[in-house]
Parts: structure tokens; sequence; C-alpha cells
């Protein structure tokens, strides 16, 4: 399995829970595939999106990439080394190139730390010998990128708006410089033209330091305006999978065709 070219490939992927919850939930109780035996291959550079309705298992997916919850069963393989096998220091340093940008951009964000905390937190874990002073130096250059004024470092979450938090998160997710990055609905809480402008910074961001996307979402249009592949998911499975414009403009599954067919024209 495996190409030079591939940054992430993953290989029947598995994860299933118990339906419902009580005393027997996790004996013989009956339970549901969130995600049923996908595969896929991300290659460098690339913006692959998954789109499906709430529930399909899309975020479960996601999550499970970033080891952030463990599969079932399945072969995950990132940057050539086993993923899924990859314990202590070896997980912590596959973490550090594979980052998370979260969809509520409020929620996510500590509301008693600065923003300069929060965008240096990262450094201060996997570079703690890093002087103060040139972490703070790398965190004020990269709020600086993300559009925010170096005077965002001394203020707290509550005193941004909605796409400026998620421009905090995004800073917060590229300040190790990951070569891949997991969106999970980075814009669905922010109205359109702000979400707009938030994947027009992902795309320069993505040019600028060759990141590879994994793109979360349940929004044809916002998926037609950033990705380069499109995976539509349902019911733990992928229906269907090419490139974006193929699968937007031509579907060939039934379930791609009610999606396409459901996004209001204009």
């Amino acid at each position: 399995m495996g190409t030079a070219e591939n940054l992430l490939e993953v290989r029947g992927l598995k994860k299933s829970y118990a339906r419902g919850g009580g005393v027997f939930a996790e004996g013989g109780g009956v339970r549901f595939a969130a995600v049923d035996g996908v595969s896929f291959d991300l290659a460098r550079g690339e913006t692959l999106a998954i789109v499906g309705e709430s529930g399909c298992g899309k975020t479960t997916l996601a999550r499970m990439v970033l080891r952030l919850i463990e599969a079932d069963a399945g072969e995950m393989r990132f940057a050539g080394e086993d993923l899924r096998a990859a314990g202590g220091e070896k997980l912590r340093a596959l973490r550090r190139r594979m980052q998370m940008v979260f969809q509520d951009p409020f929620a996510s964000l500590n509301p008693r730390m600065r923003i300069g905390e929060i965008v240096g937190e990262p450094l201060a874990i996997h570079e703690a010998r890093l002087a103060s002073g040139e972490r703070r130096e790398r965190v004020a250059a990269m709020l600086g990128r993300v559009g925010l004024e170096a005077d965002a470092m001394r203020r707290y979450a509550h005193e941004f708006s909605g796409g400026q938090r998620q421009r905090i998160g995004i800073a917060r997710a590229l300040i190790l410089r990951p070569q891949l990055v997991v969106a999970d609905e980075p814009v669905s809480a922010l109205d359109v033209s702000v979400g707009a402008q938030v994947l027009l910074l992902l795309q320069e961001l993505q040019s600028e330091l060759g990141l590879t996307y994994l793109f979360i979402s349940h929004s044809l249009p916002v998926v037609a305006q950033i990705a380069t592949r499109v995976a539509v998911m349902r019911a733990g499975r992928f229906v269907e999978v090419g490139a974006a414009e193929q699968v937007l403009a031509r579907p060939e599954h039934a379930y791609t065709k009610e999606l396409v067919a459901a996004v209001p024209a204009g």
C-alpha cells in the first residue's frame, strides 16, 4: 500500500457504537456502524472534501484520522508511517504534523487564555526549548498572516468576531507548520460572506505552506469553492469519490444527485 505522492492512506476503516445507552449497551446490544469500511488516499497538496448529511460519519472519520478516537479496524498510513500502530514519542511526533481546525471557533478557544497563549500553546508543548521571545515572534507572525494585528495577542477570544476567532483557530493549527490539516465544518458557524473569506484564506495558506487538507462539510457550495476531490458519504460509507468538478457537475450515484439537486439555484 502506498506511493510517495500520498500523504495519507486509509484502508477499511471501521468504527461502531452501541445504539442508545443503558446497562446492556456494552454487551450484546445493537450496534451501528458510524464508519463502515472506508478507504481513500490523500495526495500531498490536495484538498479532499468529505461531504454528507449530519450523522453520516464524516466527523467520526476525521477524528479517527487524527487518533482522537481509535478505529475498531482498518489501516492508516501517514507519510509512510503506520499511524494506528504509533504510540508514545512516535505518535507525538506524528501528531505535530497533523492539526485540526474545529467547527465552532468559540468553543475551541479557551476563554481564560489570551490569544497569544492560545496560538503559542502548541509551540510550548512541542518546542519547549524555544525562547519565549522567539515564540512570541512566531505567534505574532502567524496572527499577521491570518489577518490579525499583533495587539490581538493580549486580548481574549470573546473580544473577537466569529470570523476572527476562526482565523485564530487556523493560526493555532498552523503554528507548528503541519503537513495535514483536518478542517471539520470550519465555516458552518459563520455567515456566507465571512465564510467565503475564511475559505479564501485557507486556499492561500495551502499554496504558501504546501498544506494538504481533509475538509469535512455538509455544504456542496462550500465544497465547490475549495475541494480538488470530493468523497460523498452516506451511512458510514463512501458512495462516490472523484474530482470535484465531476462529482458536483456530473454526479453518478443517486444519493449524490439528490444532494446536488437540493442546492438552491443562483
